[in-house]
């Protein structure tokens, strides 16, 4: 009965060719033998499965440089890892007899037999990292031992040695080198066009390797990392050896997650598992979850892991909010089946629910340990408005919270109490409407350079520069000397007055003269000398800007000569005013103006290049200064005060230390960037009973000019720079700021009246 039916005479399991299928003759075909895969293609296949990008070779290559016991690691990349892969440590080194068999498949050091699995220590233990690498890249391994005396080259293909050249040897070639391995990997995946051409961007590359490098220098202590793109001077990532591990988070990561991280640390000897590292509080925030974790030292991926710690998290931070965490768990071997995944990237382990509910319960009840205090911008429903719009208080004014408010049925309506109002608006009136202007009479003439666009004041109109963004790239400043001289900066800091300084909230100008500002902070008012806060604050600047300046260029350029002598006549005639008023203590003898001018001149003209380098400090050959450093914008520094600064670097810097040096230049530099003493402002009475002569109205309007651009500045540049950047110290705390009032205790004096 199935006469009329055509049926497929094709056996069961035989493939059919794409044309048999569409002219019909696919019955004609005949079963296709079974072959084994030519080792050549097994190996490529193999490495396509653990190599699948040049971070996975990376990867590798640095895990087998921890187990050689290396303590630094320097790390060369070109192409996104594409072109160019290498890898320099430090560790004990591969025996010449031992590269012979170095990239073939499964050799490997650290296993004998399958049972070791269960208890292996070490990052890597299959041994097929660099067989995989040698097939589908070219390889080269340059290594020394300790008891060598010379350091061996070998170069590999498919697994096995290979000549450098076409006709000569193979074997290893000895060279000079330092103790350790350097590992170079050339054209990865020459041999895979389909893999190479799935590469869209190199810089994505990049970006996975700095990533990787980043996770293994923060987990590794005491292992100094450096990564750099090949042909440029600067590091992506360079970690001494000796930073600890808050340090290595704020190298990479930044300061705004290192400054508020914790450390935890828990045990539980049922599950067999110890877990410390580090996990950001509740004040910081970041777009997604950036979780370092490592399983008895690997790097690994555990979305379990991850979505318990978000789940812990979401109970402390806002809709939106992800937070920081460096995870180490350390596991029993026993309990870990480490050979789960081709490159690593995941391991199985025993009783993982309850490893994860552990670490999440004591992340919980630390982070609630310290979660005592939060910030957040609210707005306030104005009774009576139509519709219930959220709007700010007309009053301008905030409270602080108080123990009392904490409690579940407070009034919506009660009025807070006076002596807890806080000034939030800075629109309210400044304290410099309330002071009569001060007389001076005016005896120094000063001369200031304005360019670029208006900016409005209430009182004034002041003009600040234009500036052009130029395409040039930071670059990174290794100097010891600049890091001590950061350190010590941080060893000086202040904590408490730099949270002020963070917090403020600028009241207004009290004296010109001294100098003198006011600022809120609290509940309380200070005195703050605002020149001597701007030494401090340029200061810093130069130390975290160091090599790295913007730029100030004068046109036409300015003599060098001519300013170092007008400035050396001006030392003259202030030191013969001194000792004809008998002012001076010591007795001050007048030098040679050309010879001092000549003696500084050939000093800054001799370290032109160092000056233009480090400190944006532009002097050509001639003699001619072409640039000065800029280190704030929207501020124009006191030109006046230039002839006087370019003198001071000659017998004012030490050019001997570096150390010194760079300490000396840049409280030099901050000095003259201080804003200078003013006269106080005339009434117009005063300014009217001036003489009318030319040179009296044009100095006026310079003095005029000057005094509203730092007016302007002081209120809206340095005091919020001040908020953002300011680390202060305890010598500012000393003499640089007063506590002028305490709204509270002003309060109790009150009520005694």
């Amino acid at each position: 009965m199935v006469d009329s039916m055509d049926l497929d005479d094709n056996p069961r399991g035989a493939k059919r060719k794409a044309d048999a299928l569409e002219d019909g003759s696919a019955n004609q075909g005949q079963p296709r033998r079974i072959k084994a895969l030519d080792p050549n293609v097994v190996n490529k296949i193999a490495a396509g499965e653990i190599i699948v990008a040049p971070v996975h070779a990376l990867k590798e290559l640095m895990e087998n440089a921890v187990d050689a016991g290396a303590t630094s690691l320097e790390i060369v990349v070109k192409d996104g890892g594409l072109k160019l892969l290498q890898i320099t440590d430090n560790g004990c080194g591969i025996e010449k007899d031992d590269l012979a068999i170095l990239c073939e498949r499964f050799t490997t050091s650290k296993l004998q037999k399958f049972e070791d699995l269960q208890s292996i220590a070490t990052y890597g233990f299959r041994g097929e990292a660099l067989a995989s690498i040698s097939h589908i890249a070219h390889l080269s391994v340059t290594t020394k031992t300790k008891s060598s005396t010379v350091a061996w080259r070998a170069y590999y293909e498919s697994g096995k040695l290979s000549p450098p050249k076409p006709g000569q040897s193979s074997d290893p070639k000895p060279v000079a080198g330092r103790q350790g391995t350097q590992i170079t990997v050339e054209d990865l995946f020459y041999n895979i066009p389909t893999r190479r051409r799935a590469f869209r961007s190199v810089s994505d590359e990049y970006n996975k390797i700095i990533d990787m490098v980043g996770r293994y220098a923060v987990h590794c202590a005491h292992v100094a990392f450096s990564c750099k793109k090949q042909g440029e001077s600067s590091t992506s990532i360079a970690i001494q050896s000796h930073a600890t591990r808050s340090e290595r988070v704020r190298q990479i990561h930044g300061g705004s997650v290192a400054s508020e991280l914790l450390e935890f640390s828990t045990s539980d000897a049922r599950w067999h598992f110890t877990a410390e590292g580090l996990l950001s509080n509740a004040n910081y925030s970041a777009k997604k979850t950036i979780l370092l974790l490592f399983i008895n030292h690997r790097c690994v991926e555990s979305s379990n892991i991850r979505k318990s710690i978000e789940h812990t998290y979401s109970s402390f931070l806002p809709k939106g909010g992800h937070p920081f965490v460096y995870l180490s768990l350390q596991i029993d071997p026993e309990r870990v089946d480490v050979n789960v995944h081709p490159t690593k990237r995941e391991v199985n382990f025993l009783n993982e629910d309850e490893i994860i509910q552990a670490i999440c319960e004591h992340i919980r009840s630390k982070l609630a340990a310290v979660d005592t205090s939060r910030a957040f911008l609210t707005q306030t429903i104005l009774q009576g408005g139509s519709g219930g719009a959220l709007s700010t208080p007309k009053h301008g004014y905030t409270t602080t919270p108080s123990k009392a408010d904490s409690g579940s049925n407070r009034k919506a309506a009660t009025r807070p109490y006076e002596n807890n109002l806080v000034r939030t608006d800075t629109n309210l009136r400044k304290i410099t409407s309330m002071l009569p202007p001060a007389v001076t009479p005016t005896s120094k003439s000063m001369s200031a350079q304005r360019a670029g666009g208006k900016l409005a004041n209430q009182n004034a109109s002041v003009e600040v520069p234009e500036y052009e963004v130029v395409d040039r790239h930071a670059t990174g400043c290794r100097l010891a000397s600049i890091s001590e001289l950061r350190a010590e900066v941080r060893a000086d800091v202040h904590h408490e007055l730099t949270e002020t300084f963070a917090n403020h909230t600028f009241v207004g100008l009290v004296d010109e003269r001294r100098r003198l500002a006011a600022m809120q902070g609290g509940v309380k008012m200070y005195l703050v000398d605002y020149g001597r806060v701007c030494f401090e604050y340029f200061y810093q600047v130069g130390l975290t800007d160091f090599g790295n300046f913007g730029v100030i260029r004068f046109s036409p350029p300015l003599d060098l000569r001519e300013l170092l002598e007008l400035a050396a006549e001006q030392e003259n005639q202030s030191a013969a005013a001194a000792r004809s008023s008998g002012r001076d203590d010591q007795e001050v003898e007048d030098f040679d103006v050309s010879e001092a001018v000549e003696l500084v001149a050939e000093q800054l003209i001799e370290r032109r290049e160092m000056l233009l380098e480090y400190f944006s400090l532009e002097i050509s050959p001639a003699g001619e200064l072409l640039s000065i450093p800029l280190l704030i914008k929207g501020y124009s520094p006191p030109i006046v005060k230039l002839p006087q600064f370019l003198l001071r670097l000659g017998p004012h810097v030490d050019w001997t230390d570096e150390k010194a040096c760079f300490e000396t230049f840049l409280k030099e530099l901050a000095s003259f960037y201080v804003p200078e003493q003013l006269p106080a402002a005339r009434s117009d009475t005063d300014e009217g009973s001036v003489g009318v002569s030319d040179g009296n109205i044009g100095l006026a309007g310079e003095i005029k000019a000057r005094r509203d651009h730092i007016r302007w500045a002081v209120e809206h540049i340095f005091f919020p720079a001040f908020k953002g950047r300011l680390m202060a110290t305890k010598s500012l705390m000393r003499d640089g700021i007063l506590e002028a009032a305490n709204l509270k205790g002003l309060y109790r004096v009150f009520e005694r009246c």
